[in-house]
């Protein structure tokens, strides 16, 4: 039987880690290398969410005293993406003496942001904030270890980058010339959609065993997290991640009886509900900013204004302006959202829905056969 069967059989799925994380073992690699230590075949570094990771470092050389080239092959586990076995590698220079700050940049490979709406500004190398503490961290403790002061520079770089930005969405968001070095905590975890799906009615089983009466549906930990933050009496067995699975998760939670239902989500997860998609996973669809820039309108919006919305490039650009200037609209969304909702989950059940802004802030909050309230309004 082969490997792949053996791994479906069992239901695990192997963990990877982002190129984030790869771009921070290769420069701790290059630092140790600098320093005069043999390059190592591996590096430990510390992820985001706490846990730590052996890392294989598959190039690491001196070009010169001051700088040195390493890379590490990207390794998605058993949830590959375009970039899985990518090299990704790092040009590091040293400046001494230095007082330990790192600088990072964007090289060949590496795309660059052109459009506004995303975590990185227009015009800067598309490296989120993850990658870019990983980085920081890993370096600075490379250095501390080797009682080292230096000022570091590390330039990323991607090979065939910009062929591997073609198979990505990345050109339609603004980001053009490579790829974008991501990642929240360093760490890939694969799931199945069978089994998401089975984590979803697992959870909703035991919050019906222990006897919660209703549950919050969050599409991942950052919301959860900000619900459970409104909701602070409830059972924490009542709050369930439900992802991209919206409809899935609803009609669960109807079959297994429960009567009242809350869904909490980010603006950009509300948008794609509320124009009807039943799974919010970006390869089922984009957000229609068309739709978006409608619902402007009939909240009272100008032409200008609601031309401004469809021509914008994220839901979070979109949500940037709607939020100055129609914060009616949300409404709009919020109210659509419910009715979508509603085909999963029927009377006489109870359903309400929260919104968050992209910083956790609650900004609509509706119920279904009630009026709901937006707090910008």
């Amino acid at each position: 039987m082969s490997p792949n069967r053996n791994k479906m059989r069992s239901g695990k799925l192997r963990s990877g880690f982002t190129t984030g994380a790869a771009a921070a073992a290769a420069a701790k690699a290059a630092v140790v290398i600098l320093a005069g230590k043999p390059a190592p075949d591996r590096v430990i570094i510390s992820f985001l969410d706490g846990s730590t990771g052996s890392i294989p470092i598959a190039k690491c050389r001196l070009d010169s005293p001051d700088k040195a080239i390493a890379g590490v092959i990207k390794d998605a586990g058993d949830d590959p993406d375009v970039t899985n076995k990518a090299l990704i590698a790092v040009e590091v220079s040293c400046h001494r003496p230095g007082s330990g700050q790192v600088h990072i940049k964007g090289g060949a490979g590496v795309g660059r942001v052109t459009k506004p709406g995303l975590e990185v500004g227009i015009g800067k190398p598309a490296i989120t904030k993850g990658p870019r503490t990983m980085i920081t961290n890993e370096v600075r403790t490379a250095l501390s270890s080797l009682g080292l002061d230096w000022d570091v520079t590390v330039q990323i770089f991607v090979p065939n980058g910009e062929d591997m930005a073609r198979k990505t969405l990345n050109a339609r968001l603004g980001i053009m010339g490579g790829i974008s070095i991501l990642g929240t905590t360093g760490i890939v975890r694969p799931m199945s959609h069978a089994a998401y799906k089975a984590t979803i009615e697992k959870a909703l089983d035991v919050a019906r065993a222990v006897g919660v009466d209703h549950v919050v549906l969050a599409t991942g930990r950052r919301s959860e997290r900000f619900a459970q933050g409104l909701w602070p009496g409830l059972d924490e067995t009542a709050f369930v991640q439900m992802g991209d699975f919206f409809s899935f998760a609803l009609l669960q939670a109807y079959d297994k009886g429960f009567r009242h239902v809350v869904i909490a989500v980010f603006f950009g997860k509300a948008v794609k509900i509320a124009q009807g998609l039943a799974h919010t996973h970006a390869n089922r669809g984009a957000v229609n900013m068309q739709a978006l820039a409608d619902w402007c309108l009939k909240a009272g919006a100008s032409r200008v204004l609601a031309e401004q919305v469809a021509c914008c490039n994220t839901a979070r650009q979109a949500f940037e302006i709607i939020r100055r200037k129609i914060p009616e609209a949300i409404c709009q969304v919020g109210k659509r959202m419910l009715q979508a909702a509603e085909q999963y989950f029927p009377a006489p059940g109870k359903l309400e829905v929260v919104i968050f802004d992209f910083a956790g802030q609650k900004v609509y909050h509706g119920q279904n056969k009630l009026p709901g309230t937006c707090t910008l309004c």
